[in-house]
Parts: C-alpha cells; structure tokens; sequence
C-alpha cells in the first residue's frame, strides 16, 4: 500500500502499545490522544585534541526515544484504561511496546517504559490523561517501501 506524500496533519500519524507488556504486538490504540510528539536525544562525546588547534571534536555515542502523548482520560477504553492504570506502578509493570505509523508508510516500533505524567485538571475542564512511551534500547525502523532513508 503506497503511502501519502507532502504535508499532512499529525492525525494521519497512528499508534499503539501493547496493553500485555513486552509479549506481543502495541496494537492497541488510545482513544481520546489529542498529541504525540517524538524526541531524539542525542548524547555527545565531545573532546579537545591537541592536534586541531583547540577545536572540539565531537562524535554521536548513543541515542534515546521518548514519544509525549497527551489527551483525555477516557472511562472504559481499553487503551486508555491501561495506560492510566500504569499511573501508580513501578518496575517491569511498566514495561510495554510502542508502535507508530507515519502516513507515508513508515513505521517505528520499540520497548518502552510507561510513565504517566499528568491526570485531571480544573474543576470545569475534561479529564486529561498525559503520559511518555520512553525508549528501552533499540528501536526498530522501517522506512516506506521506496523510500532511501535507512
């Protein structure tokens, strides 16, 4: 299936987690997600040899993931149910697969650790459920077939 090209809105972007932890597939959706950004944090290894004249050399040593989702609680879905349960534990109970689907057929899969940042709000507002999928080692990316990225 050929996927979509030019600029799209963030809602052409699904994803899941895997409501049973690291066993299995993260094909369960969250209903009611109203964001989702992607962060890449890079760590630098940086030093000065003596042979560049005081500049600094730099090399990339690793690198992490973290998806910030946010959005509405919402009673009863089994998606949201599951992360919002995750709130007050700790350990490998946290522990899940994260998945996301690009629109142009890309996709982006990885352990992750669970942590619920954020519940309720004002008085008058709606429920909110905010929470990170945070990489745990390597993810694994498949770019869109046809695609030259690697």
């Amino acid at each position: 299936m050929a996927g979509k090209s030019g600029v799209v809105p963030v809602y052409d972007l699904t994803f899941g987690v895997n409501t049973t932890g690291r066993a299995g597939d993260a094909d369960t959706i969250v209903k009611d997600a109203e964001s989702l950004s992607v962060s890449i944090d890079g760590n630098i290894e940086e030093w000065n040899p003596m042979d560049q004249g005081g500049w600094t050399r730099r090399l990339m040593t690793s690198k992490s993931l973290s998806v910030s989702m946010g959005g509405k609680r919402n009673y009863g879905d089994p998606g949201n149910d599951y992360i919002a349960g995750l709130a007050f534990k700790n350990g490998q109970d946290c522990n899940s697969v994260f998945s996301i689907n690009f629109p142009d057929g890309a996709t982006l899969k990885f352990d992750c650790i669970i942590n619920v940042t954020s519940m309720g709000g004002d008085s008058t507002a709606t429920d909110a459920l905010e929470w990170e999928a945070l990489s745990d080692g390597k993810p694994i990316y498949t770019p869109a077939s046809g695609s030259s990225e690697s």
